[in-house]
């Protein structure tokens, strides 16, 4: 009898393994697919910039894989993801990603979106950086009908670099 009991128990025991085998499998395919994922959404998380004559400096963006230009940077020194957009006047910053930046929402104005007429908040940002292409006193606007987890990055940071396609 003891010899039945003993292989229930390494047979529940061999269960119990692979049940553990598949979860931590599972969990290791589940960290490299995301991994994939946020790659393919944000080719740009780790940003090389170039050096030229008279002080240029050069950031190559690749496409992501939507076609949109989209990259890690900073506000404020905390990190952020934008998404550049030329069809924006400002940077344009979702009420979500501006709590947790610390942005005081100013002067409410109305503007033009995609989606209709909506209300922003005036906001004005010390340092915005992408790879080592910095500007400081950045104009923007809180905008609580933006629902994206990225920044779109307009023309008041725009218009301050040369870039092409």
């Amino acid at each position: 009898m003891s010899s039945e009991r003993e292989v229930r128990e390494q047979k529940r025991m061999g269960t119990t393994m692979q049940v553990l085998a598949w979860l931590v499998l599972l969990g290791l395919g589940v960290f490299y697919f995301s991994d994939v994922l946020d790659k393919q959404r944000n080719p740009n998380q780790q940003l090389q910039t170039r050096y030229g004559e008279q002080g240029l400096r050069e950031v190559v963006l690749q496409r992501n894989r939507f076609g949109h230009y989209v990259t890690s940077g900073e506000i404020n020194g905390k990190p952020v993801v934008f998404m550049l957009d030329t069809g924006a006047t400002g940077v344009a910053i979702p009420a979500d990603i501006a709590r947790r930046l610390e942005l005081r929402p100013g002067r409410a104005f109305p503007t033009q979106t995609a989606n209709g007429l909506s209300t922003s908040y005036a906001v004005r940002l010390d340092h915005v950086s992408v790879g080592d292409i910095q500007l400081r006193d950045v104009s923007a606007a809180i905008s609580p009908g933006l629902q994206t987890d990225e920044i779109l990055l307009g023309m008041s940071f725009l218009k301050h670099i040369e870039f092409t396609q």
